[in-house]
């Protein structure tokens, strides 16, 4: 299925983290009254109305001298356009119109995206009276809105969802395996790919980010074919690091919610890094299946026992998503890389697999029984009926019990580990879900 992409821009302050917050029913974006609070790249999913769309807010950038508008804000917006299906332009009613905002908006018009100008603190009808000015800058969707209180919004999604595309179509009738080969910049994503291919698709040096734009291949293996997604970054300039982190991430984003097998490389010489450990969950998140595929092993002075430690370690960090395959691969020497088709089919196969009721019930009830979960705080007994498998795209097990509210985290990890024991499901991320009987 498609997921759209929107992308909030605008200069600092105006509101954009807020309204990120609002959309995506979160809070993860920090909000406060001065500039250039938010220096993470923000992502979540929104859904309107039945439909699910994907929105990055492009907070963080911190103004220092005005010759930095030049080389970070325009790029950033470029970015942003190239990529987006559609785009949130956050401006500031009360401030009013801006040298800035008319740069940010020279650079949009023409663009042929969805550009939604937002006039941002306009908390009633008389301060929504500003926006009037705003149409100087040429853009014809202007919308007075408060991001802080929702006022008008659902407008502004409505128009939204008719201006984007949401069709499934191409997405059902293409049954091939969609692979999205994902790390962060120059871990090898690109000669991964050119490797698989058998020839140069992707544009590979030793600069991080060199591939500007991202390309799906077909990959044929034994009278198969496959769909990769290399999701290599921008070409890194001298003076700009975050734009080239944003951009990354964007592709990023959108490559693993649109594949169904994600081989996230890691380096072997640096390790499982901060980055790495953030595309991991949110392939975990979106239920992708998962391979950890250790790339550059052909760099590390080895012994009998190196592999084995360097996974007992990544298994250390890695936690409790310790169902996820690991593999060393050299993507220079072509060590084992075709292997990582193999085990994206076998892990594939796995997303799909289907329990009965009356089988999930009757193997999974001797050892729910031996370990229940704990009793309510009145000492009332909890006891689970019945197990059920649902969803077609990736495992969900629904377990019916009296008193859910008072069944802890911990006892979900549970029961997955107990799936996990009785039938497997490498590589795939599963839901495990409780409904009151």
């Amino acid at each position: 299925m498609k997921i759209p992409l929107v992308v909030i821009i605008g200069r600092p302050n105006v509101g954009k983290s807020t309204l990120f917050n609002r959309l995506t029913k979160s809070n993860i974006a920090i909000v406060e009254d001065f500039s250039g609070v938010t220096r993470d790249r923000l992502h979540g999913d929104v859904d309107w109305n039945g439909k699910i769309f994907q929105l990055i807010d492009t907070g963080g950038y911190v103004p220092k001298s005005a010759d930095l508008f030049e080389s970070a804000i325009r790029e950033q917006v470029e970015i942003a356009v190239k990529e987006a299906d559609a785009v949130f332009f956050m401006t500031d009613g009360r401030a009013g119109l801006t040298p800035s905002d008319a740069e940010i908006a020279g650079m949009l018009r023409g663009s042929n995206k969805p550009v939604f100008i937002l006039v941002n603190k306009s908390d009633n009808v008389e301060q929504g009276l500003n926006k009037a000015e705003f149409y100087k800058l040429g853009l014809s969707d202007v919308y007075d809105i408060s991001a802080l209180s929702g006022r008008n919004l659902g407008d502004v999604l409505d128009d939204l969802i008719t201006r984007v595309d949401f069709s499934e179509g191409e997405y059902e009738a293409d049954e091939r395996l969609k692979i999205a080969i994902v790390g962060k910049p120059n871990v090898g994503k690109s000669s991964l790919t050119n490797a698989l291919l058998g020839y140069d698709r992707s544009i590979v040096t030793n600069i991080p980010g060199t591939t500007r734009d991202s390309v799906n291949s077909v990959l044929k293996y034994y009278g198969e074919e496959f769909v990769l997604v290399d999701t290599a970054g921008l070409r890194k300039k001298a003076r700009i690091t975050e734009n080239l982190e944003f951009y990354s991430s964007v592709r990023t984003y959108r490559a693993i919610a649109e594949s169904d097998v994600c081989i996230i490389l890691v380096d072997a010489v640096e390790g499982l890094g901060n980055q790495d450990q953030k595309i991991i969950q949110e392939a975990v998140q979106r239920r992708k299946g998962m391979i950890l595929a250790v790339n550059k092993w052909d760099l590390i002075e080895k012994d009998t026992n190196t592999a084995r430690k360097f996974e007992i370690e990544l298994r250390q960090t890695l936690g409790s998503i310790d169902y996820v395959p690991i593999i060393f691969i050299s993507a220079l020497n072509k060590q084992r890389i075709y292997k990582l088709i193999e085990m994206a089919k076998e892990i594939e196969s796995e997303r799909k697999k289907q329990i009965s009721p009356d089988e999930l019930t009757e193997a999974l009830r001797e050892e729910i029984e031996k370990t229940p979960p704990p009793t309510t705080p009145n000492g009332k007994e909890i006891r689970i009926k019945f197990i059920n498998q649902v969803g077609s795209k990736y495992p969900v097990f629904l377990l019916f019990a009296n008193d859910i509210k008072y069944i802890p985290d911990s006892y979900r990890r549970f029961i997955e580990k107990l799936i996990r024991r009785k039938y497997g499901f490498e590589g795939v991320a599963i839901t495990v879900s409780f409904k009151e009987k």
